[in-house]
């Protein structure tokens, strides 16, 4: 049988926002198919870049684990790995050319991958899998086994869902598939191959705590216009209830995780799913606290309470926007009022909430900007995250504006917060209003602490930040927005 290595390039060092944020987690979807292939009979190593030291470190662990096959295969369920991060691209690329040198074969898969084979493949990857590819991977790999030095040709031929090189081009063999899970792939995640209390120690240091991360589904079936969907498409496959309860429990027995993120793209979904997740979880003596993403109408009264009877105590919502028509442009398929009563009602069922907000997107003019911070006003969240529209290849949001993507098209990390198309502010303008929105809910969320004197001094300083910002607004319109100016509103907004 072949001897395996399995990896990724997500290194958290590269990426300064994240290394503050210090709430690092395993490679999941990395996890999974490491433990698939050794079910398959071959020896497995892993090589896990988010808390390694660098580039240097996996390729001692090529020279010690002497692999046949380096399977690189980012972590689906990380969002940053959608973006493909310049940082890690590079690193990726690195690691490949290394394991050539190594005269291993190399096999890539991951979002970028699909949306950009060639950077692999001319990097050294022998093959690179479109889409979630574990299926064409294990078709793959008894090809590999019954003939390691096969030409590449061989290798793919007639097999759907590869990208090769020929002649210097990339050529495609259409037909990326889903594997039809069941129940297997999810428990098989190689978890005794990671170095575990590496990653407690990250999390005790910084917060006090250990958690741990999981997946109760893949995909979701919405259509925003800016989300890319390279992996699963718009399906949406979710674990049985039970499965999900066990998983947990087993991560809290085991590991002693205390703590535990859902990175499904929507968490639940069904109310009678999540009820039947919270008596498995009764009957097998408990499980432990978890944070969750949803969407603001799938909230209602009941599903709230069941998150809360299962043991939800954080839930992110993709809010976006407090401006409606920004919200119907993106296609979010929501209302600024089911946003405000989805807060109101896992408020209310003890759940703490935090707002995904978007700035940036086709038109936007100041007048959306100052709506989004009169949402923040009246939902009054506990915590939130802002970014800026970003264009990912696959997206109706991405055709809207490819034309303008000429210079930069990716971001160099997660913090970078920069305009890769023609907004209606420039990328400076933007990262003022991101600064402005986190002092606000934190002065929102921080007001108990302090007293009514400081209080007030600190709602007139952020006043006048934002009474300053916007009465420069039209200085920091971008050439071609000028024209469209329709929203702007000026100092008077205040």
């Amino acid at each position: 049988m072949l001897s395996i290595l399995v990896c990724h390039s997500y290194f958290l060092r590269f990426d300064t926002k994240q290394v503050e944020r210090a709430k690092p987690y395993p490679p999941l979807a990395t996890l999974q198919v490491a433990g698939t292939l050794r079910q398959a009979g071959h020896e497995i190593s892993l090589f896990d870049a988010m808390l390694a030291t660098g580039i240097e470190e996996y390729e001692r662990k090529l020279i010690t684990a002497r692999p046949h096959v380096v399977v690189f295969y980012e972590d689906t369920f990380n969002f940053l790995s959608k973006m493909c991060l310049v940082k890690m691209r590079q690193a990726a690329c690195a690691m490949i050319s290394s394991a050539r040198r190594a005269g291993a074969r190399v096999i890539a898969c991951g979002p970028d991958v699909s949306d950009a084979p060639e950077s692999y493949l001319e990097a050294g990857a022998d093959v690179a899998l479109v889409g979630e590819g574990l299926a064409t991977l294990l078709d793959l790999i008894p090809r590999l086994d019954a003939d390691v030095g096969a030409a590449t040709a061989e290798l793919v031929h007639g097999l759907a869902g590869t990208v090769t090189l020929v002649d210097g081009a990339p050529l495609k063999i259409n037909g990326a598939r889903v594997l039809n899970h069941g129940a297997q792939i999810d428990e098989l995640a190689a978890w005794d191959l990671l170095d575990i209390e590496r990653y407690r120690s990250v999390w005790n240091r910084a917060h006090g705590y250990f958690s741990l991360n999981m997946a109760a589904s893949r995909g979701c079936s919405f259509r925003c216009n800016w989300c890319a969907k390279p992996i699963w498409g718009n399906r949406y496959l979710q674990r049985s209830a039970a499965a999900v309860a066990a998983e947990m429990i087993h991560l809290k027995q085991t590991y002693q995780s205390q703590h535990i993120w859902f990175a499904d793209d929507i968490f639940g979904f069904r109310v009678d799913w999540v009820t039947q997740f919270a008596g498995a979880l009764a009957e097998a003596g408990g499980g432990v606290p978890f944070t969750i993403q949803t969407r603001a109408d799938l909230i209602s009264e009941r599903m709230a309470e069941a998150l809360a009877a299962a043991g939800c105590r954080e839930a992110w919502i993709g809010a976006e926007s407090g401006s409606q028509r920004v919200l119907d442009a993106m296609n979010k398929g929501t209302t600024v009022a089911e946003i405000v009563t989805a807060r109101e009602r896992l408020k209310a069922a003890g759940i703490r909430v935090g707002f995904f907000i978007q700035l940036g997107y086709l038109n936007e003019q100041l007048s959306d900007i100052l709506a989004t911070r009169s949402l923040l006003e009246q939902a009054r969240p506990d915590d939130v995250g802002v970014s800026v529209s970003y264009p990912l290849p696959g997206t109706r949001f991405y055709d809207l504006v490819k034309a303008q993507l000429t210079g930069k098209t990716h971001w160099q990390d997660s913090g970078d917060l920069a305009m890769m198309f023609e907004g209606t502010y420039t990328s400076e303008f933007y990262r003022a209003v991101r600064n402005l929105i986190h002092d606000q809910v934190s002065l929102q969320t921080g007001e108990a602490d302090l007293t009514r004197g400081q209080n007030s001094a600190a709602k007139r300083a952020l006043e006048r930040r934002w009474h300053d910002l916007i009465s420069s607004e039209s200085l920091h319109r971008t050439r071609g927005s000028t024209a469209r100016a329709g929203g702007g509103l000026g100092a008077s907004a205040l």
